[in-house]
């Protein structure tokens, strides 16, 4: 019995000997394992125990997410589309703004302006001409430009420094009289000298123009006032009234508005007498909408006609061509000679249009000719 005991308790020792040994080989085979793994990659942290890991401060000591929740989704690749309206808008027109494809005011709407100058800008970097701000766009644009201030992006404007101001007289006081002329701010004969009729005239343009209104000269001005008017003429300058052409021959009988493209004027003529004449503007040849010329006689009056084609107000029009007429612009009341029409005769002055409206009756003569 005694023999038998102590050979169960051997068999005891020897098991639990085995264990321990058994366990040991476990815990170094997975510790080499481990330092395998570091070494193969050095810049990786060993995987810590959830269970046993301490956290470091300001972590929590849990996951907040799961693994899905955790990672962002991918942006879409459009920034901005046509519509869009906020701060972010006004952002792109300033940028866009600063390489010259905008004005200078923003108006934080993703308009048909925007649009366009969206695919201009696109077009001349080699990149998908959408009109879309995508990401390639924002990126090419932001590159290119300076960050825009708050003021840039909301219209508050400061005045520039001054060019010219009252007292001031030569040469280019005189240029700068004869372009305000043109938009009709400016009234008398052009001086060259800065005046008090020069300080009303530039108040004037600065106001419509959402310019810093100061009655001075600052380059923001006379950048705008350039781009809306044409290089002054030598009459202009020195306040010559240009005479126009002689009048075509098919203008001597009859009633008859005489246009002269030669003179930019119009001449209501009866029996060889005239009787008005007016300024005018005509159609684009660069757009390839030019007036025609020739004979023609008025088969339509229409006082407060709307365009069909443009949805453009054509005041007091008096059709002669198909879809081109005499009429009131205010258009061309506003920038001068600096626009065009789309192939009607324009007239700025309201009133004399008006009593020319009065005048002229459906089957009169429109004669259109170079003198």
């Amino acid at each position: 019995m005694r023999v038998v005991k102590a050979l169960l308790a051997l068999a005891l020792v020897v098991g639990l000997v085995a264990g321990a040994a058994y366990g040991a080989g476990v815990v170094l085979r997975h510790h080499d394992q481990r330092t395998a793994a570091a070494s193969t990659h050095p810049d990786r942290e060993p995987a810590s125990d959830p269970a046993t890991a301490t956290p470091t401060p300001g972590s929590p000591a849990t996951p907040s997410s799961t693994p899905s929740e955790a990672v962002s989704p991918e942006p879409a690749d459009d920034v901005m589309r046509p519509g869009a309206e906020g701060v972010r808008v006004r952002e792109l027109q300033v940028r866009l703004h600063q390489l010259a494809w905008l004005p200078e005011t923003t108006t934080g709407v993703y308009d048909d302006a925007t649009v366009t100058a969206v695919r201009g800008f696109q077009a001349k970097r080699g990149l998908g001409r959408t009109g879309v701000l995508d990401r390639r766009t924002w990126q090419r644009l932001v590159a290119m430009t300076d960050r825009p201030s708050h003021d840039a992006m909301f219209n508050v404007l400061h005045p520039g420094k001054t060019l010219y101001a009252r007292g001031d007289q030569g040469s280019a006081v005189r240029d700068l009289q004869a372009r305000l002329k043109q938009l009709a701010w400016y009234f008398g004969d052009v001086t060259g000298t800065y005046d008090a009729a020069t300080v009303t005239a530039v108040k004037g343009f600065q106001g419509k123009r959402v310019i810093p209104v100061t009655g001075e000269v600052d380059q923001r001005t006379l950048d705008r006032l350039t781009a809306m008017t044409v290089t002054p003429t030598h009459d202009e300058l020195l306040n010559l009234e240009p005479s126009p052409g002689k009048l075509d021959p098919r203008c001597l009988t009859g009633r008859v508005m005489c246009i002269d493209k030669t003179s930019r004027t119009l001449r209501w003529v009866v029996d060889g007498h005239v009787r008005q004449t007016l300024d005018a503007r005509f159609g684009s040849t660069v757009s390839d909408t030019p007036t025609r010329e020739g004979l023609f006689h008025v088969y339509l009056k229409d006082a407060d006609h709307v365009s069909h084609l443009y949805g453009s107000s054509m005041p007091y029009a008096m059709f002669f061509s198909g879809g081109q007429a005499v009429h009131y612009s205010s258009d061309f009341a506003t920038v001068g000679y600096y626009g065009a029409s789309h192939g009607c005769v324009n007239i700025r002055d309201h009133d004399g249009i008006q009593w020319l409206f009065s005048q002229v009756r459906v089957g009169d003569k429109v004669v259109v000719y170079w003198s």
